[in-house]
């Protein structure tokens, strides 16, 4: 069978001289199926890449959408904590208001029965403890059982289950109540008192109690809780170490921690915390007035 070419007359363009190529019939269908191959992965190539950067994009655009919720979010949660600790603080000041005007309704025991002990010993000396905290505040104790009583006349400032001495001394550095968060700059509800003194000092307790929490705390960094019966229990946080347990009595102005800067803290100072019913109150009412002992004065 005789075999087909095509001709191909190729001029040059300095002399003008004609040159005739021959080519194979199945050469050039070759080339010819070979270039349309070609054209076509190219094509398949660019779509899949205009593809690939339209889907980049839309990830790159639903993740900082994701990220300005997750902050919404962030923020709203901040927003409904701090409402209810202020809620919190309105309710347990209205309690506290009808305390000092005499009016009292004192619903649980001077101390948590939810404690457990560490041993035989640890249970004798709290039970000894809750006995002669009983037998010095047995007027206190007799709103327990009675219910609602008018108090005229009684001072329960410097009862020994009321927070009135300074766990430290130094310089306030924020107040109980609205402030901007050191960390992010927005608002926030301040829960306490920061007092700066010095890293490692002495972390006293503010009136007799029970030890209830010892260890770490989100956020709060180290921590120690002391129960003081009646609902009220007080908070020492960012602590560099402690010097008490879980179960211990401890009476007002014994060393239970020290000073320090664990947490979300911007350096060594001792946040202290006041609550009632776990709601916080503000510190300042029981130390504002102090006398040469730490006590808080009546006023009068």
């Amino acid at each position: 069978m005789r075999r087909k070419y095509y001709t191909f007359f190729v001029a040059a363009h300095d002399s003008g001289k004609m040159r005739r190529v021959r080519l194979p019939h199945y050469v050039v269908h070759l080339v010819g199926a070979l270039a349309l191959v070609g054209c076509i992965t190219v094509l398949a190539g660019v779509s899949s890449y205009s593809r690939m950067v339209w889907k980049v994009a839309e990830f790159n655009t639903l993740r900082r959408d994701q990220d300005a919720l997750k902050q919404q979010y962030r923020k709203l949660q901040t927003e409904v904590k701090d409402t209810d600790q202020r809620l919190n603080s309105l309710q347990s000041l209205a309690g506290d208001v009808a305390v000092a005007y005499g009016l009292v309704r004192v619903p649980e025991t001077p101390f948590s029965l939810t404690s457990t002990p560490t041993d035989s010993e640890a249970t004798y000396q709290k039970t000894l403890y809750q006995f002669n905290f009983l037998e010095q505040n047995s007027n206190a104790i007799m709103l327990a059982s009675e219910g609602v009583h008018l108090l005229p006349g009684m001072k329960l400032v410097n009862a020994p289950f009321v927070p009135s001495l300074w766990p430290v001394l130094g310089r306030i550095t924020s107040r109980f109540g609205e402030r901007l968060d050191p960390f992010g700059g927005e608002g926030e509800f301040h829960t306490g008192l920061d007092i700066a003194s010095h890293f490692g000092d002495e972390v006293r307790v503010a009136a007799d109690g029970v030890v209830t929490w010892v260890g770490p705390r989100e956020g709060y960094g180290n921590v120690v809780i002391v129960d003081h019966g009646f609902g009220i229990t007080t908070w020492y946080a960012h602590l560099s170490g402690y010097n008490t347990q879980v179960g211990m009595p401890v009476r007002r102005g014994d060393v239970i921690a020290y000073e320090g800067e664990s947490g979300r803290a911007t350096g060594p100072h001792l946040h202290f915390e006041v609550r009632m019913h776990n709601a916080p109150v503000n510190p300042w009412r029981y130390l504002h007035q102090v006398d040469s002992a730490g006590l808080v004065t009546s006023g009068d």
